[in-house]
Parts: C-alpha cells; structure tokens; sequence
C-alpha cells in the first residue's frame, strides 16, 4: 500500500500533516500512528498464526488419512 506512495507523495503528506497538526504537535501523533500501525500489526501476525497452526493441524490429519488408505 505505502510502496505506491513514492518521495512527491510522503513529501506531500508530510507538509499536509505540518500545516492540520503544527510543529509541536506533529512528533505526538507521528508517535502514536507508529504505535497504532505497530499493534495492528502484531494482532494480525497472532491471528495469521492462528490459522495457519489450524491449517497444519488438518493438513497432517489429512496426510494420515491418505497414507491408511494406501495400506
């Protein structure tokens, strides 16, 4: 999503956030944007490993399965 931005655009969005937030304010919420951007990501790592130990779970399941049926 970010990599289609490219230098004009973070520029761009750079003084955009400059001119709504100001100077002194703009350190707080780049912090907690980083923090948000941070928590979103370990909760959707928790639930992609979730699934994916799901997935392995029937997978092994399955290949018991087809190796009983070959004997």
């Amino acid at each position: 999503m970010l990599s289609n931005i490219g230098v004009p655009g973070l520029i761009l969005i750079l003084v955009l956030a400059l001119i709504v937030f100001g100077p002194n304010k703009l350190p707080e919420v780049g912090r907690a944007v980083g923090k948000s951007i941070r928590e979103f990501k370990r909760a959707t790592e928790g639930i992609t490993n979730d699934i994916k130990e799901e997935f392995q779970d029937d997978l092994k399941e399955a290949q018991k399965e087809r190796i009983d049926l070959k004997k």
